[in-house]
């Protein structure tokens, strides 16, 4: 771009801030009865038109910048937040992106209409450049609209991920310092994690001693995740706790052999009875231990 170029959509830019200040009050009130104000601030009309006030004076320093076509211009930064929030609002109603969207567009038109009414005030090739201008500003704030929608969906989705990750690895008091992780379906790298940091939890809220691991459901195991059961038996010696696997499937078995993993120094058990069996007999050793030889 020449520099002619960039000083002529600098000059645009300056007059787009000037009209969004002109004009603060008539944007406002116009923004204040369309759909994504008006839903969101139900209280009175007066807190959407301040809503709305706001908005506007950070529009209206980002013309003022010259950067209508820049996310990360100053002046979108106080916006964002808010607009996400009314937004996140509006899709807990059950609205699309699309939608949404489409409801922030709204917002420019509405903008539009009132630069046109301008228009006497301002020659025909200067309101050209005005007018892509001011598209462009509000193009770049759906995009970032959007962007913010986008990225906090995926955070809910990692959120409910994990929640989900949690629910599925539940750490089971079976008696009294006796614990076991029944894992069911799919086991890998993120869930094993999950299954380590949830029964070491347990191991000190309960006070464990023994804790069983239960890989009756699980019909694969890759070397990571053979890895982090490894670690898993070690993480809970070290909190104070022998680990029992249990329910090792012949196809498991055959791939922890290919793999090389040394089990030696973990205690096995063909089925979580055989596990639970040991288990209580080895508390009933050490109970009889602690008590001494007459007991």
């Amino acid at each position: 771009m020449t520099d002619g170029a960039s000083d002529h959509s600098g000059s645009g830019a300056r007059i787009v801030s000037a009209f969004l200040r002109r004009r603060r009050e008539q944007i406002a009130q116009r923004w204040a009865d369309l759909s994504l104000f008006q839903t969101v601030f139900t209280v009175t009309r007066d807190e959407a038109v301040e809503a709305c006030h706001a908005v506007v004076d950070s529009l209206a320093v980002v013309a003022d910048s010259g950067r209508v076509d820049d996310l990360e211009a100053p002046g979108f930064h106080p916006v964002r937040d808010q607009l996400v929030a009314m937004t996140a609002s509006r899709t807990r109603s059950g609205l699309s992106i699309a939608q949404v969207d489409r409801e922030v567009g709204v917002l420019g038109e509405a903008a539009m209409e009132l630069l046109v009414a301008d228009a006497p005030e301002t020659g025909p090739d200067e309101l050209c450049d005005v007018r892509i201008q001011l598209v462009t500003l509000f193009a770049t704030l759906r995009v970032m609209v959007v962007e913010s929608m986008l990225q906090e969906n995926q955070e809910i989705i990692q959120r409910q991920r994990q929640q989900l990750l949690e629910m599925a690895t539940p750490v089971v008091k079976l008696w009294d310092r006796l614990v076991a992780v029944p894992l069911i379906g799919m086991l890998d790298s993120a869930r094993s994690q999950v299954v380590m940091e949830n029964l070491l939890e347990a191991i000190v809220e309960h006070k464990a001693t023994i804790a069983i691991l239960d890989i009756t459901g699980v019909s694969t195991v890759d070397s990571l995740v053979a890895q982090h059961l490894m670690k898993t038996v070690a993480s809970a010696r070290l909190m104070g706790a022998e680990c029992v696997i249990s329910g090792i499937r012949p196809a498991i078995a055959q791939t922890i052999v290919q793999l090389g993993l040394d089990l030696g120094p973990v205690t096995t058990r063909a089925s979580l009875a055989d596990a639970l069996e040991w288990a209580l007999e080895r508390r009933q050793r050490n109970v009889r231990s602690v008590k001494g030889p007459e007991s």
